[in-house]
């Protein structure tokens, strides 16, 4: 099995310990950490501290993607990098002792007409590469948003070439991009409670109400929706109906990452031949141990407590989602939800 992953948007991820945010202090770091970043990345390097094949598909720019290209061979990640203009971004995190996470993401580089081609290219060719003569499935993790440059529509493109070429795909972005992405049918949409609440156009309260917008997201194309519901827990619903699964977490040092690392068990266990219900269960062990370990640290075997997980048919429909506060500062949206796209008449891809 191979995993492949395609990070539109890389980055070097800086992580400072604190012992506290003071606007205007001097702020001394007991302790801080270089990570290779973005979400396919994560996605890479969770499913490499696996102990299974991956090969990370990325544009890499100046020094700072020299860099990102070198950490990522050193932890025994393949990497195709497509060459562009701009230099790789390098994001900034700064963790309290208390969980909170401050987070400084830079844009990064636009990507240009041909580069963006490039890409493309460079998927089509690892993909044909990793299914020749391979045993098991290879899958395609689409992860993050998209770089300046390209259009919303750039992971549709996207999505239909891998089909084409006979790669299953997993599509973790949210927004226009994801919508966009659904009429070609993704064998796997991995939103977070609030992006599922984005692509259906309303709040989502409950379980259930993530349970009615997963449905929906299926109608339109997608053949399994994996949504990460925050410290509720995990929420698997495709052909076969819907399924939630949970773990308790002691400490939270740092939620970078975590997402990234479920959807690198999840798909892991799909990739070697494992049930829904295995991979929904291989997910949240996932989740469950980054985020108690510091900066976007991916687990490692010895981190998992799978028996700690527990998956059931039995949803519980009431209980409500304990989602995020929003910062105090952050602007209110303005203007109208991205619509969700026109249900496709047929949908036979319920892969999971």
């Amino acid at each position: 099995m191979t995993v492949l992953t395609l990070t539109p948007n890389p980055s070097l991820d800086r992580t400072y310990e604190i012992p506290g945010l003071g606007r205007g202090a001097v702020l001394r770091a007991a302790g801080d950490r270089v990570d290779p970043g973005g979400k396919g990345v994560n996605v890479s390097r969770a499913v490499a501290a696996a102990g299974h094949r991956t090969v990370a598909v990325l544009p890499l720019g100046g020094p700072e993607g020299a860099s990102l290209s070198r950490l990522l061979g050193e932890l025994g990640i393949a990497v195709a990098g497509v060459p562009v203009r701009g230099s790789t971004r390098v994001n900034v995190a700064l963790a309290e002792p208390d969980g909170t996470l401050t987070k400084v993401n830079a844009a990064g580089p636009e990507v240009s007409e041909h580069e963006s081609r490039a890409l493309l290219e460079t998927v089509a060719v690892e993909a044909a590469r990793a299914r020749s003569g391979e045993r098991g499935a290879t899958w395609l993790a689409c992860c993050g948003s998209l770089p300046r440059g390209l259009a919303d529509e750039w992971y549709a493109a996207l999505v239909a070439r891998a089909r084409e070429a006979g790669v299953r795909v997993a599509l973790d972005s949210s927004g226009p991009a994801l919508a966009a992405a659904l009429a070609e049918r993704p064998d796997v949409v991995k939103p977070n409670a609030e992006e599922l609440a984005e692509v259906v156009g309303r709040p989502l309260d409950t379980v259930g109400d993530a349970v009615k917008a997963a449905e929906e997201v299926r109608a339109a194309g997608a053949g399994a929706v994996l949504a990460s519901l925050g410290a509720t827990g995990q929420l698997l619903v495709n052909a076969d109906g819907a399924r939630f699964a949970s773990a308790p977490v002691e400490v939270v040092r740092s939620d970078v990452g975590a997402g990234d690392a479920s959807l690198a068990g999840f798909l892991t266990v799909l990739a070697s031949g494992g049930t829904g219900s295995e991979a929904l269960a291989s997910a949240v062990a996932h989740g469950a141990a980054a985020v108690q370990l510091p900066g976007s640290q991916m687990p490692v075997p010895g981190d998992l407590r799978p028996e700690a997980v527990t998956v059931t048919t039995d949803v519980p429909v009431d209980l409500p989602l304990a989602l995020p506060p929003a910062p105090a500062s952050a602007p209110v949206p303005s203007g109208p939800t991205p619509a969700l796209p026109h249900p496709l008449s047929h949908n036979a891809n319920g892969v999971v």
